[in-house]
């Protein structure tokens, strides 16, 4: 299935993980609040269970979110821990 970047369903999940992350990047030392991507902690294609669950995203900002590309599963543990520390408190 094609990601649709205009399906309710996935602009809705992608404004809870926005939400739930406080409109800033996750990525430990960036912070930044502009140009942000909801990113998929487990793959879109590899994870299609996953794909609304907002626990499998993570907020990025498209530099941090490019610079992770081709290597997300090495973040995955990273991520999976701050999306419970955000979603705790």
């Amino acid at each position: 299935m094609k990601r649709d970047y205009n399906n309710p369903i996935y602009k809705e999940w992608r404004l809870r993980v926005l939400k739930r992350d406080r409109f800033t990047c996750q990525m430990p030392s960036c912070g930044r609040k502009k140009r942000l991507n909801a990113h998929h902690i487990r793959k879109w294609s590899s994870a299609p269970h996953l794909r609304f669950d907002e626990y499998n995203g993570i907020t990025l900002c498209y530099q941090c979110h490019k610079q992770i590309t081709k290597d997300e599963h090495l973040y995955e543990p990273l991520f999976m821990d701050l999306v419970r520390l955000n979603s705790n408190g």
